[in-house]
């Protein structure tokens, strides 16, 4: 695959999701690539949980962007199968909210178009079940007869998912019809540990954690200067090419670079706690919300062990006054307060901790009434994303370049990271450095050749490490589509 010159070093700059997975992605393709990340493991930062195949949790993006999030969700789907949750989204739309409950259903309709495109160009892409399904909506009628079903320990059926919320939402806050969205569940363990193991695996790639960048300089004919620092001993290193992962401080490696892009920061946080629940597997459920307002989007994740992750898309909440920063001319690098520094890198106040999850807790207990009975964990899952631009409404974004090989990967999705790999490697085979055969691989051999136990065992250690309970490191269930194994279907 690597063209038979004098083999190219790639320093990625950042192991987050981003960086993590480009990493993998290179190194795959045959090239040696050096990943420098500052903490003690790969993939921490801002939370994950969804896929968002298709968008439908926001409102407000174009219809475009939706159908770019399908693609790249189906196609992170099918490199890391085993970091997902395979189970459905529910939307609601509560009657204090001005939207219509039936304004997505002509996005449903056009991206179930989609989706079909893609199962006719590759069989592959059928991992969301079959596009008739890809959508279901749920009246009144329907959920008042469902609330008299006893509830499906493994729901197999989209009727069977949602008895538990016909028998413990509060219906009389909601609009209807509801809509069952196959909008699967992403989980930010597994997927930290399949990058790592596959990374660890392979004899092209090389993991400098606990390893901090402090300068970058370009030698014309040369390539560039590393100047990084671990073990409190400082060392410098020749690449080829950057390719800045850095996520919120993706700006202070463009100014040590020499180069200005603009971005936003934001910084959000989401809340873990315990439910001793119903009895059954639950969707994961969305009640719409203007963002920033009381009544923003409320997020209602499940996972195993009774565990649930929750956002409330307000100031109270999941957002922060002053979270949301730009950068200025002087700097690439917005400046974030300290009060948000702190949290990143000493943690939490307890008390604060104890108040914002109190707060998610009995916002969602405004339409789960039951919920209000759930306990607060210590640690939230939080961080700072950096968006490109300055509309921090964008969802679907990727990879940008600059002169003197040097590539920025800033998603604002997780699932664009394959977007941002097949970007890099065109810029790479224009460079000579790989051959053009390897353009739009997918055949990651030492990736796939990692097993399930693996992947749960790496898991559970990064969540012992980090705080966070065990049931975060396990997937709701196991099931493949499209597959000879097909435990769970959603028809």
């Amino acid at each position: 695959m690597v063209n038979s010159q004098k083999s190219k070093k790639i320093a990625i700059i950042g192991g987050g999701i981003a960086g993590a997975s480009v990493a993998l992605y290179l190194s795959e393709i045959g090239l040696e690539v050096s990943l420098f990340e500052k903490g003690t493991s790969l993939v921490n930062g801002p939370p994950i949980c969804h896929l968002h195949a298709g968008g439908n949790l926001y409102r407000e993006i174009p219809d475009s962007q939706c159908v770019t999030l399908l693609k790249e969700s189906i196609e992170t789907l099918r490199l890391f199968p085993d970091s997902i949750d395979y189970r459905p989204t529910v939307i609601a739309v509560p009657k204090r909210d001005s939207g219509d409950a039936l304004a997505l259903l002509p996005r449903l309709k056009m991206l179930t178009q989609e989706y079909e495109q893609l199962i006719q160009q590759d069989a592959s892409n059928e991992v969301l079940g079959a596009p008739k399904d890809y959508y279901r909506l749920f009246e009144l009628e329907e959920m008042q007869k469902l609330a008299k079903l006893d509830e499906v320990a493994v729901p197999s059926t989209s009727e069977e998912w949602m008895i538990p919320i016909a028998k413990h939402v509060d219906l009389s806050t909601l609009k209807f019809p509801l809509v069952l969205v196959q909008e699967f569940g992403w989980n930010v363990f597994r997927l930290g540990a399949s990058a790592a193991l596959s990374l660890e695996k392979n004899p092209k790639s090389k993991i400098l954690l606990k390893t901090k960048v402090n300068q970058l300089t370009h030698t014309e004919g040369k390539g560039w200067k590393v100047f990084f620092e671990q073990n409190q001993q400082e060392s410098v290193e020749y690449f080829d090419y950057i390719i800045n992962a850095a996520g919120f401080k993706s700006g202070e490696i463009d100014d040590a670079a020499g180069f200005h892009k603009q971005r936003i920061v934001e910084f959000k946080a989401a809340y873990v706690t315990q439910w001793e629940g119903t009895g059954s597997f639950w969707p994961e459920v969305i009640f719409h919300g203007e963002r920033g307002t009381p009544h923003g989007m409320a997020q209602f994740t499940p996972y195993p062990d009774n565990v649930i992750q929750l956002h409330g898309m307000t100031e109270e909440i999941t957002l922060f006054d002053e979270g949301l920063i730009a950068n200025d001319k002087n700097s690439a690098q917005p400046k974030l307060g300290k009060s948000f520094l702190d949290k990143i890198y000493k943690g939490w106040s307890l008390d604060e901790v104890k108040l914002r999850t109190e707060r998610a807790i009995d916002y969602m207990a405004e339409f789960i009434p039951s919920f209000s009975r759930a306990k607060v964990t210590d640690v939230p899952l939080f961080g700072a994303q950096q968006i490109p631009g300055d509309d921090a409404n964008l969802r679907a974004a990727g990879v940008s370049f600059e002169d003197n090989n040097y590539a920025r990967c800033e998603i604002v999705k997780a699932s664009s990271v394959l977007t941002c790999a097949d970007e890099i490697t065109k810029r790479l085979i224009t460079l000579g450095y790989v051959n053009k055969s390897v353009q739009g691989c997918r055949e990651f051999a030492i990736t796939n050749s990692i097993s399930d136990e693996a992947i749960t065992q790496r898991a559970l250690t990064y969540t012992k490490q980090r705080g966070y309970p065990s049931g975060l490191a396990y997937r709701n269930i196991k099931q493949t589509f499209n597959q000879t194994e097909l435990q769970v279907s959603f028809a």
